[in-house]
């Protein structure tokens, strides 16, 4: 398999703090690879510069061959939730997810109301977001993530807030996912991802480096 991700010599400098250093990481395409660390360790900066949401102070990240802030300023198909999900409080979930798919105009109402349904939201709930409990916003967030079938998947803690069923629930999407070969980068601690069978590899992080 080709390497659809490559990280080089990422480093990157916040208020005086080196929070990555000098990271290198490749991930092929189709690979499913974890991120393990306690907050703070760095493994949300790696999510953002991969994502191109962060500027690095040097290094690259190259996807699909093409460097990320210069030849592209974003990836091209990507599908991201980075720590807490953000929507619009008088939307209803269908409603805002709605909203963000007028962006890109791809898929349908009935795409979003069937990734309402596969996250385990019910499709004709009325109630807007900011009545929605911590675990159904965590879901609307992975809906979002995964509606435009993205072939890049970057996901930050995304059991955070979800039972016990939602966690199965989640995996179950993510073993759809990697079945159809999409590139799955997850930053987890939690055992239930960690442990998982559809998981081929983690990487460990601790203060802003990898380690073995």
């Amino acid at each position: 398999m080709d390497n659809y991700i490559k990280c080089e010599c990422m480093t990157k400098r916040l208020k005086g703090n080196i929070v990555l250093d000098n990271i290198s990481l490749s991930v092929k395409k189709g690979e499913f690879l974890v991120l393990k660390g306690h907050n703070g360790s760095g493994k949300t900066m790696i999510l953002r510069a991969i994502s191109g949401l962060m500027r690095l102070n040097s290094g690259v990240v190259y996807i699909d061959n093409e460097i990320i802030g210069k030849q592209k300023q974003f990836p091209d198909s990507m599908g991201i939730l980075i720590e807490y999900p953000s929507f619009i409080p008088g939307y209803t979930g269908f409603q805002n997810l709605k909203f963000l798919s007028s962006i890109n105009n791809k898929i349908s109402d009935e795409e979003i109301y069937n990734i309402i349904q596969r996250v385990g939201l019910d499709k004709t709930d009325k109630r807007k977001y900011k009545r929605y409990s911590l675990g159904m916003k965590q879901r609307l967030g992975i809906a979002q993530a995964l509606m435009e079938q993205p072939k890049l998947l970057l996901l930050d803690e995304p059991t955070n807030a979800l039972d016990s069923d939602g966690i199965k629930d989640v995996l179950d999407i993510l073993k759809v996912e990697k079945a159809k070969g999409t590139t799955i980068v997850v930053a987890s601690h939690d055992v239930h991802v960690l442990d998982n069978e559809i998981v081929d590899r983690i990487v460990h992080v601790n203060n802003g480096r990898l380690v073995d």
